[in-house]
């Protein structure tokens, strides 16, 4: 989602594929900035809802159903009924839970490559090739959840995701083996990095469609999208929690040392001090 912005925002992106191709002045910022990517999509979004404010309306009065119609206390007090159901607060406990597992790879992944020496805009760029898989991984999956266990496919990805978060964090700790003399990677570091993203991506996405395919089967139809948005609440709130827990809890337990002493380095300060010796925190 930000990969766009990412490489618009870096310079060396911008004066390497726009402004040298074009034969224009070469600058020390990129295309856009982040104050003016904001302003941007804040005009877009102030826009686009005040348009369907105005002309969409949310129940067509013509339609006759007899489906009820909650206003927004009616829809809180249902929620609360449904999160009594017993079967509802056990999944809620796996939603809240399930990605404990994962949720470092998930979440400092690319911060550690960033500080490893992958620069924002080749970061950026590799998400690129992800996205055609990632349109096209929803349309296979969902053959195999539209039976009446969708959860298979879910529980089947959950081992192969905990073992490729190993296999990611040591592609992070080996980084810098693979950075040259000029501080740039090679060809095939990036190749490696792809595969093993790619197959990330099927994993996440298996147990993605899996997880929404049985969200589907189990709503209750007179109230199924206050169901969906109550068990996709959940998800969501199992990401956020332990994504926050991670970020977090990253500085205290981690700990770097230079690489031309056994000085750690536990501040900015001491990390300009090893740089200037010509050795690096890692």
């Amino acid at each position: 989602g930000n990969v766009v912005f990412l490489a618009l925002e870096s310079k060396d992106f911008a004066n390497h594929y726009v402004r040298q191709p074009l034969n224009l002045e070469l600058q020390s910022t990129g295309l856009i900035t982040l104050s003016g990517f904001l302003l941007f999509c804040g005009i877009i979004f102030t826009i686009s809802t005040t348009l369907i404010a105005l002309f969409k309306h949310e129940i067509d009065e013509t339609y006759i159903s007899n489906e009820p119609h909650f206003g927004l206390i009616e829809t809180y007090q249902v929620l609360i009924k449904v999160l009594r159901l017993p079967s509802v607060r056990s999944m809620a406990v796996i939603l809240l839970t399930i990605k404990i597992g994962f949720c470092a790879v998930d979440s400092m992944t690319g911060i550690e490559l960033l500080e490893r020496g992958v620069t924002k805009d080749s970061l950026a760029l590799l998400a690129i090739p992800l996205t055609p898989l990632e349109i096209l991984l929803p349309f296979f999956i969902s053959k195999y959840t539209t039976g009446t266990k969708p959860l298979n496919v879910f529980a089947r990805s959950h081992p192969f995701r905990l073992f490729l978060g190993v296999i990611m964090a040591l592609f992070v700790y080996f980084t810098p083996s693979f950075q040259n003399y000029n501080k740039t990677f090679p060809w095939y570091y990036y190749t490696l990095a792809i595969m093993i993203f790619s197959i990330q991506q099927v994993f996440v996405y298996s147990m993605f469609v899996s997880q929404m395919a049985f969200f589907a089967q189990v709503s209750d139809p007179k109230i199924g999208g206050t169901y969906m948005t109550l068990l996709n609440t959940l998800t969501n709130l199992g990401s956020s929690w332990v994504s926050t827990a991670v970020l977090y809890s990253a500085d205290f337990l981690t700990w770097k040392k230079c690489t031309l002493s056994d000085d750690r380095c536990r501040t900015s300060a001491e990390e300009k001090n090893c740089a200037l010796l010509g050795g690096i925190c890692r």
